[in-house]
């Protein structure tokens, strides 16, 4: 169970990231709520994970989620370069986060 709200946590951290972008572009009520609910819930359910996952573990895997979810959501969403090294990079952090999942 721990494991799956560490990965609901890195999903908020995503669309947290997505209303950050979205304030920085319309400074709009319902972007802002996006921003503080997303955030809010990625932080509440990373706290609560790491009540079961050693915390270094935990914040790795949190934020490797939301690296690669945030540079996802910028190529494919926002228009930023699809280039094969960068691929390759979020590749890297997919893979370092599932190793550390593995060895805990």
């Amino acid at each position: 169970m721990a494991w799956l709200t560490l990965a609901l946590a890195g999903c908020c951290e995503v669309f947290g990231v997505i209303g950050l972008k979205q304030v920085s572009m319309r400074k709009g009520l319902r972007a802002w709520l996006l921003l503080i609910a997303a955030f809010a819930g990625s932080f509440s359910l990373l706290s609560y994970s790491m009540q079961y996952i050693a915390m270094g573990t935990a914040y790795a895997v949190w934020t490797g989620i939301g690296t690669v979810g945030g540079a996802l959501v910028g190529m494919f969403l926002y228009g930023e370069p699809k280039e094969w090294r960068r691929v390759v990079f979020i590749a890297m952090i997919l893979s370092a986060a599932v190793g550390l999942k593995l060895i805990s």
